[in-house]
């Protein structure tokens, strides 16, 4: 079939709309007809070509929602009319990693997912001949994608694509990051250190967890005020006192749980020296940049404080991304306020504008 698309042609230049040919999916994939998309920085990040494991030509984008067209052949999860949430972390079920409770991380189409391609080697995007590479297995930059049941997670079909989308990627990463890789404990202190879509996610996260205060640390007003509406008990401006500030808080001793969701080093240094010595725990969920090194000094490591990181929050996708949407329409995750601007496809490089321009916490692509 022919559908539009946004393609990376070339490192650092503007994604080009084009129009490319999909073809049917086959042994166990899914076509699904998209009707929202999240524009993530990770997507940011590639196009850039920052990213060291990034490639082109591809299209792009991971952060999706969107209904089920058809099926292929020994698909048994889904079927037509289904709403799904893409998932660039692969849940299969099987492998060893899906059966262990420590990590989200499968393995099953893994090494073929890193190289662009889907379970069986190859792609199903084409221009006249020329093969087009998927996006960690999703492609969500398009009108339709053909992807693995396994990225596939189904959701409740009252939940609005614009709000489903957002638990693809950003929002389910800072929420799995207090409820699952952190497992925080009622009655505890948590500090946030970032107030974008991971971080708000985490500040929601400590909240449902019954974290007793949660004190978020941003650089702007704006986001620490959406943070308070997320959960947040206290807010920090960030910078050189902020560690300072938060022991100050805390008669001395540090968070029993801190989070890092910017990707800068340093304010991952900050997490960690913040972290309660004799138990804290840092989650790292941002990414940091290509050749960065963290540096943490032993002795923090020493009186107990722990570092574990974090990738999709330790969300093992198909289980419980549709079990974070059920909460949302249980009035306990407020979705809304981090829908900044809503954009058509021929708009996603202005949704990349206003990322780099901090306009918002996430623009949305809407299909239809």
């Amino acid at each position: 079939m022919k559908m539009r698309a946004a393609v990376l042609e070339d490192f650092g230049k503007p994604l080009e709309l084009h129009e490319l040919e999909l073809a049917d999916p086959r042994e166990g994939e899914v076509l699904v007809r998209l009707e929202a998309c999240g524009v993530c920085h990770t997507d940011l990040y590639t196009a850039s070509g920052a990213d060291p494991s990034g490639y082109a030509p591809a299209v792009l984008g991971h952060e999706g929602a969107g209904i089920v067209e058809r099926v292929g052949p020994g698909v048994t999860s889904l079927a037509e009319g289904d709403r799904v949430v893409t998932l660039f972390c692969a849940h299969c079920g099987e492998c060893i990693h899906c059966r262990d409770g420590r990590t989200n991380l499968c393995l099953a189409i893994r090494d073929e997912q890193n190289k662009g391609h889907l379970p069986d080697g190859s792609t199903r995007l084409s221009r006249d001949g020329e093969e087009i590479r998927h996006f960690m297995g999703c492609s969500t930059f398009a009108e339709y994608t053909v992807m693995s049941e396994f990225s596939l997670a189904e959701v409740s079909p009252e939940a609005s694509p614009e709000a489903s989308c957002l638990f693809a990627c950003g929002l389910s990463t800072g929420l799995g990051a207090a409820m699952y890789t952190a497992d925080v404990r009622p009655g505890s202190t948590c500090v946030v250190f970032g107030a974008g879509m991971v971080g708000l996610g985490a500040v929601a996260g400590c909240r449902l967890q019954g974290a007793e205060r949660i004190v978020c640390v941003d650089l702007s007003a704006d986001r620490l005020e959406l943070a308070r509406g997320q959960g947040a008990t206290d807010a920090i401006e960030g910078g050189e006192g902020a560690v300072e500030a938060i022991l100050e808080m805390t008669d001395g001793f540090g968070a029993d749980y801190t989070f890092e969701a910017t990707g800068n080093v340093g304010v991952m240094a900050q997490a960690v020296e913040a972290a309660r010595m004799g138990w804290g725990l840092c989650t790292i969920a941002g990414v940091a940049g290509k050749g960065e090194t963290l540096d943490v000094i032993p002795r923090w490591l020493i009186t107990g404080r722990r570092i574990a990181g974090s990738s999709f929050g330790g969300v093992k996708g198909r289980a419980q991304v549709p079990a974070l949407v059920d909460r949302y329409l249980e009035g306990d995750i407020d979705v809304e306020p981090f829908i900044s601007h809503t954009l058509t496809l021929d708009e996603v490089n202005r949704g990349f504008e206003l990322m780099e321009a901090q306009d918002g916490i996430r623009s949305v692509i809407r299909y239809s």
